[in-house]
């Protein structure tokens, strides 16, 4: 069984940072491009970042680029995102989800960003 589970996030002030880390069980995150999803109070959900199956590519949207890094650690079959300098318009709940179509999805993790 197919399992991500998020974890990491919580309250911040502007400027801070947080990991936010996706745990995956019933498959190796080695197999799949894995990507970083979040849905803001009221929004649609947006693609923030994503992880090649194969590590060479690693994709981000423009509005965070320079202040996020996505990373896994394959040991851990553990995916993460570090997000520094974080301003208000980063809350929202952020997913990890598998593969291109989007086949699976974490419970996802609430981000809030205070001004």
């Amino acid at each position: 069984e197919v399992q991500l589970v998020e974890s990491g996030g919580g309250l911040v002030q502007s400027g801070g940072s947080l990991r936010l880390s996706c745990a995956a069980s019933g498959f190796t995150l080695t197999q799949y491009i894995m990507t970083w999803v979040r849905q803001a109070p009221g929004q649609g959900l947006e693609w923030v970042s994503a992880f090649s199956a194969d590590a060479s590519d690693l994709y981000y949207i423009d509005s965070v680029k320079g202040r996020i890094t996505i990373s896994r650690d394959t040991a851990k079959n553990t995916l993460y995102l570090q997000m520094n300098s974080l301003q208000p318009s980063a809350t929202a709940v952020y997913y990890c989800v598998r593969g291109w179509k989007y086949d699976d999805w974490g419970q996802g993790t609430q981000v809030t960003v205070s001004s």
